[in-house]
């Protein structure tokens, strides 16, 4: 049951998601390749984690963020990529008013948890290259829980101010969500809500943490590029760009995607457009972090060889 009759209005208890296509042939095709990007996110990003748990060369602040991102990653991924791969399947796939709000909150969540990681990685390396003599002593253990506390209670607040506007929507007509998950926009467009507040407020929490995030990584990568160019030794030079271009890829790429959705009009692209877009920052950036990682990181290869030599050779 989709409804319930209150006084003149029919209000929703549930939603029925339509997915990315109705075509029951690329339905097929995209199952198995949404499957294959989520079963390489998960073992790679787990993989990632017990990796940096395990090596001892590993046991660095930067790589401490990198598991934690990891964690997003999988988090992230997660909410959304299973109940897409259902929708492949059946003609019809609902989901209810709480189980929305859970979808929606745990993908805010994660997403803003990745977007403090990511600024709190480009700290990380300003301070390692800006201030290499003091980063023991700035980046200690306390310090890096501090800065993890700070986006984990970021990622829940951000998280509860789209599960509070939430739950003030008024569904009172259609529960057909054009989206394959409970995205704000969208479910915002079938509300009945005479009041624009609670439309509003998710956009501008995440809007104001987006700048804030980008603001962070823009002015640590200045001070590093200035940095960079000052040292005399191209050896130098050449080891401090390295060890940021992993991080400058994964940021590019998460940022992009983010950006186009959340801040490009809406009489630009298309809701199909949105879709292929939130496919990409949702399910396939995820699954490009552990593998940006390993290959442009050589502290990274260099452990995985030492494991896998030590698997194949024990």
């Amino acid at each position: 049951m989709d409804s319930l009759w209150d006084g003149n209005h029919t209000a929703v208890t549930g939603f029925i998601l339509l997915g990315l296509t109705d075509d029951p042939i690329l339905k097929v095709i995209l199952f198995m390749i949404i499957l294959c990007i989520y079963l390489v996110t998960v073992s790679g990003n787990l993989s990632t984690i017990i990796l940096i748990r395990i090596s001892s060369q590993l046991h660095h602040p930067m790589y401490f963020f990198l598991s934690q991102l990891a964690s997003a990653d999988i988090g992230f991924s997660t909410s959304v990529t299973p109940n897409m791969l259902v929708n492949f399947l059946v003609e019809r796939n609902p989901i209810s008013y709480h189980g929305c709000c859970t979808q929606l909150g745990s993908t805010a969540f994660f997403g803003t948890v990745e977007c403090f990681l990511l600024a709190i990685m480009a700290y990380d390396r300003f301070v390692a290259i800006c201030s290499p003599l003091l980063y023991s002593t700035k980046m200690t253990t306390q310090v890096c829980v501090q800065f993890l506390i700070v986006a984990y209670v970021g990622g829940f607040l951000n998280a509860s101010s789209f599960a509070i506007c939430y739950y003030f929507l008024f569904f009172c007509g259609p529960n057909r969500v054009n989206h394959f998950f409970c995205d704000f926009a969208p479910l915002v467009e079938l509300s009945c809500s005479e009041s624009s507040i609670p439309a509003v407020v998710p956009s501008f929490t995440s809007g104001s943490i987006i700048v804030f995030t980008v603001f962070v990584i823009i002015v640590s990568y200045m001070y590093i590029l200035i940095t960079i160019l000052k040292m005399r030794s191209k050896e130098g030079r050449h080891k401090a760009f390295s060890t940021c271009s992993s991080h400058l890829t994964a940021v590019t790429l998460f940022y992009g995607t983010i950006t186009f959705i959340y801040m490009m009009p809406k009489s630009i692209y298309s809701t199909e457009q949105n879709k292929v877009v939130s496919v990409f920052y949702t399910v396939v950036i995820p699954m490009l972090n552990p593998i940006i990682y390993s290959l442009r990181n050589n502290d990274i290869k260099g452990a995985l060889k030492r494991v896998l030599h030590k698997i194949i050779f024990s």
